[in-house]
């Protein structure tokens, strides 16, 4: 099977003998960045609708998994089949109206359903809703978590006006805090306060902070580029030109629906 095949090479790179030394010197840690990078390598692939390339990042991340699962066995803690064998437990008692006796009528009573469960195994786990949101998250989307799990027993505003209200709060306690001349560390405070209230906006409009957030990227990008290119056909630069220049090039690019 295709799957012994990478196990068995996974288990050949960490021989003591025989293996790599690169991959004999990696530790949970250190592979951790390589692991959070290729799940957003996959998500690019998506993005660009690139499935030559989807496939080949899907295969970096499963081999992520492999080498997590090989640094696990070698401790004696779990391997590769216990992975395996764990999320086909959860996958099954999560969804009750498939392998079970359940019913369900439709994708958003299984989300409620899903979070429910979810819920439930952290109760008996943990003793705070937010105990188990991971830290290492990009930050965007570990407010959007943390605000979730906080709603989950409450404490949230009846509707998104009192989400809106909070951002024009936080966005007057900057500006004061900015006129006064604050320590920059209470400026940065401030600041993460309205980013906070932003992604809870986010959160209310079940809108994706991060894919908002990668779409209005993408979006400048594409502007920026048409500055660069139109003041290239007139033998300038950025540097060589006036904010009022780009500007006005800016605002042709979103004329032209750039």
């Amino acid at each position: 099977m295709p799957i012994t095949r990478l196990l068995e090479i996974m288990a050949r790179l960490r021989d003591p003998r025989r293996g790599c030394p690169w991959d004999l010197q990696q530790n949970f840690s250190t592979i951790a960045p390589y692991t959070i990078e290729e799940a957003y390598e996959v998500a690019d692939a998506i993005e660009r609708n690139n499935l030559p390339q989807l496939r080949d990042e899907l295969g970096d991340l499963l081999f992520q998994i492999a080498f997590h699962s090989q640094l696990a066995k070698e401790q004696g803690a779990f391997a590769f089949d216990d992975v395996v064998a764990a999320i086909c437990d959860k996958m099954e008692r999560r969804h009750p109206h498939v392998f079970g006796t359940a019913t369900i009528a439709d994708a958003e009573q299984q989300t409620i359903a899903w979070e429910e469960q979810k819920r439930r195994e952290r109760a008996a786990l943990h003793d705070s809703v937010l105990d188990d949101v991971p830290v290492g998250l990009p930050a965007l989307t570990r407010a959007n978590k943390l605000g979730k799990r906080a709603a989950q027993v409450g404490f949230e505003w009846a509707d998104v006006s009192g989400a809106i209200d909070k951002v024009q709060e936080e966005i007057g306690e900057l500006r004061q805090e900015i006129a006064t001349g604050a320590d920059p560390k209470e400026v940065e405070q401030e600041l993460g306060d309205l980013l906070f209230c932003l992604v809870n906006v986010c959160r209310y409009l079940k809108i994706d902070p991060e894919n908002a957030l990668r779409l209005t990227n993408a979006k400048f990008e594409r502007r920026f580029r048409h500055i660069e290119r139109r003041l290239n056909e007139q033998g300038k630069t950025p540097k060589e030109s006036t904010l009022e220049e780009m500007d006005s090039l800016w605002d042709e690019a979103k004329r032209e629906g750039k």
